[in-house]
C-alpha cells in the first residue's frame, strides 16, 4: 500500500478503531505567549526585565523574544487544555507581580511606540551566545525596523504521541520511524498552509492599530482613522499577518519547500547561506562593528517567517535545521494566532479544543506536494483575509477556482465535524464538536469574529486602540492578583529565578573563545 493511498474518508473511519482512540487523548499542547510590557499611560515600557524574574537567557518559562520589553511566556507540553491555561495562569500572576506598576499588553500591535529607537533590545548578557542573540536582534532592527518586531503573538506548540504514530505507520503499512513521521507531519503542515485563511479569520483580532506604528512607513491600505491615533481597516481581521506586520516582503523570494523533511532543511539552509546585496551595507564583523550575523538573506533559521514550522528540540547551539535532520520532526508550531485579546491569557480553551480537530484534519486529509502554483495560492488567500477577511462576498481561490470564503468555510466545517466527533468519543466527552459549533458561528455570522468586536467596540464608544488597550490591560492585571497558584508556587518561580543566573553565569565563566571565532564556527558546523 502507497504512503499515500489512503483518503480522508478511509483515515476517519480508521480512528474509531481502538488503537487510535486510546491514543488520540495523548496529543499534547504546548503555549508560548509574547505580551509588552507597559507602563501606566500605555506606553511602552523601557526599564530592564525585571532581575526577580530571572536570566532571559537561561529560564524555561520567562524569557523574553525581540526587546527587553517583549515578555514571552513559555508551558511545556501538556495533554490538557486546563492543565496549559493554569500553568500559563501561574507565570502570568508572578510576573504581575514583579514588574511594578507596569501592565502586559493585551493585544498584538503594539502601543504607542515613539521610534525605533525608543524600542530596547533584548540584552541577555556577557557570555557570546548571549552576544549572538543581541547581534541577532541587532540584525532585525536594521533589516526590518524595531516596530514589527515587538508585535505579539501567539504559539501553540502541537503533536502526537508515539502510540499515535505508531497505529497511524501501521495503517498505512510502512515502518514507524523518523522518516515517516516527519513525511506525514510536512502532510499536516501543507494543508495548513493551504487552509491558513481560516486561522485569521476565526481568530484575528487585529484590525486597527497606533498610527504610530506606521510612522516613517509606506503603505498603499486605504485607512480610517477613529479617535485621536487609531487607524483601522474595516474588514481586517489580522493586521499583525499583513505586510504591514509580522510578514516579511524580502523573503517573498525565497522558495521554501515544505514537499519533504530534506527538501525543507536544504531550502532553509540555502536562504541562510545566500548573500545579499541590500543587508551588505550593515557589518558583520568585529572591525566594523557587529550589526548582523551576516549579511545573507536570512542570518538564522529563526528570521523566517511562517505562519506554521516543523520543530525539533535542538540541543545547545545545534541550529534548528541541524535538530530536525539529525532527529525529524517532533512536533509543530502554529504560529498565525493572534493575541486574544478578550482572554487575561492571550488565548482560552475552546481555541486549544478547535486546533487540535483542525491540525488532526489536516493530518487525515489528502495533501499533494506544493506546485509553485498552490503555494501561491495558499498566500494569496492568506494575504486577502487578514486585510478583508470579513468583507461579504469575498472571494478565495480554490484549486485554482474561484469559491466565497462562506461556501469554502462551510464545507470545510462539514468535514471538521467528522473529526471532531472522532475525538469526542476518544475523550469521552463533546467539547470538540462544541469548539466546531462555536467556530463555525464566526462563519455565518461575522459579527462574531474577535476582530468585528474588537473594532465594534472601538467605534461605538468612539475610542482610540490604545485605550482600550489599556482599560484590558488594568483588568487583567487585577484579575491575575486574585487567583490562586494552582502548579507553580511563588517560591518555585523564585528558584527558577535563582537556577537561571546561575546557569548563565557559568556559560558565561565557561567561555573561553573570542566572539568572532565563535560565530565562525557556529556557521562552520
Amino acid at each position: 500500500m502507497s504512503i499515500h493511498s489512503l483518503t480522508f474518508s478511509n483515515r476517519l473511519a480508521a480512528l474509531s478503531q481502538p488503537q487510535f482512540q486510546t491514543s488520540l487523548p495523548n496529543i499534547k499542547h504546548g503555549v508560548e505567549r509574547e505580551a509588552l510590557r507597559v507602563d501606566p499611560s500605555g506606553g511602552l515600557a523601557t526599564t530592564n526585565h525585571p532581575e526577580a524574574l530571572g536570566a532571559k537567557l537561561t529560564h524555561d518559562t520567562i524569557t523574553t523574544d525581540f526587546s527587553e520589553s517583549l515578555m514571552e511566556f513559555i508551558t511545556p507540553p501538556e495533554k490538557e487544555p486546563k492543565t496549559t491555561l493554569a500553568q500559563l495562569a501561574d507565570i502570568h500572576k508572578f510576573v504581575y507581580e514583579n514588574i511594578g506598576d507596569e501592565t502586559l499588553w493585551p493585544m498584538s500591535m503594539p502601543c504607542f511606540v515613539n521610534k525605533d529607537t525608543c524600542i530596547p533590545i533584548a540584552q541577555y548578557g556577557s557570555s557570546n551566545v548571549a552576544k549572538m542573540k543581541e547581534v541577532y536582534r541587532t540584525g532585525l532592527h536594521n533589516r526590518y525596523g524595531s516596530t514589527m518586531q515587538v508585535i505579539a503573538g501567539v504559539h501553540f506548540n502541537f503533536s502526537f504521541s508515539d502510540e499515535f504514530w505508531q497505529a497511524w505507520c501501521d495503517l498505512h503499512e510502512v515502518e514507524n520511524n523518523m522518516d515517516n513521521r516527519s513525511l506525514y507531519y510536512f502532510d499536516l503542515i501543507r494543508n495548513f498552509r493551504s487552509l491558513s485563511w481560516l486561522i485569521p479569520y476565526l481568530y484575528g483580532a487585529s484590525p486597527a492599530l497606533c498610527q504610530s506604528f506606521l510612522a516613517g512607513k509606506e503603505n498603499t491600505f486605504p485607512f480610517k482613522k477613529l479617535g485621536k491615533g487609531t487607524l483601522y481597516l474595516p474588514y481586517a481581521t489580522s493586521l499583525r499577518m499583513s505586510d504591514l506586520g509580522y510578514t516579511n516582503s524580502e523573503q517573498s523570494a525565497l522558495n521554501i519547500s515544505y514537499n519533504n523533511l530534506s527538501s525543507y532543511v536544504s531550502s532553509v539552509r540555502a536562504a541562510i547561506n545566500t548573500p545579499s546585496d541590500q543587508y551588505a551595507a550593515f557589518s558583520s564583523n568585529e572591525k566594523d562593528g557587529w550589526q548582523q550575523l551576516n549579511s545573507n538573506v536570512l542570518q538564522i533559521e529563526n528570521e523566517l517567517y511562517s505562519p506554521i514550522r516543523p520543530k525539533q528540540v535542538a540541543k545547545s547551539l545545534e541550529k534548528p535545521s541541524d535538530a530536525l535532520e539529525n532527529r525529524g520532526v517532533s512536533y509543530i508550531e502554529v504560529r498565525a494566532l493572534d493575541v486574544n485579546p478578550f482572554s487575561p491569557l492571550g488565548i482560552d480553551e475552546n481555541q486549544f479544543y478547535f486546533l487540535d480537530v483542525f491540525l488532526l484534519y489536516c493530518l487525515l486529509k489528502e495533501s499533494p506536494k506544493f506546485t509553485q502554483p498552490a503555494y501561491d495560492e495558499s498566500e494569496h488567500n492568506l494575504d486577502a483575509v487578514v486585510i478583508e477577511g470579513r468583507k461579504p462576498g469575498l472571494m478565495l481561490t480554490h484549486e485554482g477556482k474561484a469559491i466565497s470564503l462562506t461556501d469554502w468555510s462551510t464545507e470545510l466545517f462539514t468535514e471538521l465535524r467528522e473529526v471532531a466527533k472522532t475525538l469526542d468519543e476518544a475523550n469521552l466527552n463533546a467539547k470538540y464538536s462544541a469548539a466546531v459549533e462555536r467556530e463555525f458561528e464566526k462563519v455565518t455570522d461575522p459579527s462574531n469574529t474577535p476582530s468585528a468586536k474588537w473594532l465594534k467596540t472601538l467605534i461605538d464608544h468612539e475610542i482610540d486602540n490604545s485605550t482600550l488597550g489599556l482599560e484590558l490591560a488594568d483588568e487583567y492585571k487585577k484579575y491575575a492578583s486574585g487567583l490562586n497558584y494552582l502548579h507553580m508556587t511563588q517560591d518555585m518561580f523564585r528558584q527558577q529565578a535563582v537556577e537561571s543566573i546561575q546557569s548563565r553565569v557559568q556559560i558565561e565563566q565557561a567561555d573561553s573563545k573570542a566572539f568572532s571565532d565563535f560565530i565562525q564556527d557556529y556557521f562552520a558546523q
